[in-house]
């Protein structure tokens, strides 16, 4: 068995949990503001946006195992949970990063599991931390990755974020302006 295994596991992992958290925010924008509302139904729309959500947890957690189980550099899990507490390669403000990064994607996924049993302004505003997400995520792999100066990397990151970016501005320029509630009627 090649004794880099974990080591390939722990890099491909992060590298597909960060293009699947682009992919989860870029869906989300697309559903929100109702650029794929003609064919597919919402419920169906819906479950893809949190089926990429999930993934993204999924892949972080291999991100997670793999680092653990490489005997390279022999991260424990103290390094690899508590932001600034690693002293290991790549030291620890970009350990940090993406400690915190894992954190913010705990709060949205599973307020999302908790939608409905949470006022929904508590949601969208903790919802909202996905874009901090995207943000932690591409400065711990760009600083603490081995592959932060692959140009493909470095292209496809780039591409995502402007049409992250794209999306958010035309969203927010085309918002559609929100009902009045009803007043409240005094007996």
């Amino acid at each position: 068995m090649n004794e880099q295994l974990w080591w390939f596991v722990a890099r491909s992992s992060g590298i597909v949990s960060l293009l699947l958290a682009f992919a989860a925010v870029i869906w989300g924008l697309l559903l929100s503001g109702g650029y794929l509302e003609r064919n597919p139904t919402k419920k169906w729309l819906l479950s893809v946006h949190r089926w990429l959500g999930g993934l993204t947890v999924a892949f972080t957690g291999v991100h997670l195992l793999g680092l653990w189980l490489d005997g390279f550099i022999d991260y424990g899990v103290f390094d690899l949970v508590v932001p600034l507490a690693g002293t290991k390669p790549p030291g620890a403000i970009p350990m940090a990063w993406g400690i915190v990064c894992g954190y913010l994607l705990l709060a949205v996924q599973l307020t999302s599991v908790m939608m409905r049993r949470m006022p929904r302004r508590w949601w969208r505003r903790i919802h909202l931390l996905s874009y901090l997400v995207l943000v932690t995520g591409i400065v711990h792999g760009i600083t603490a990755g081995t592959d932060g100066s692959n140009i493909v990397l470095l292209g496809g990151v780039a591409a995502m974020s402007l049409t992250t970016v794209f999306l958010t501005t035309y969203r927010v320029l085309t918002r559609r302006p929100r009902r009045p509630r009803a007043p409240a009627l005094v007996a």
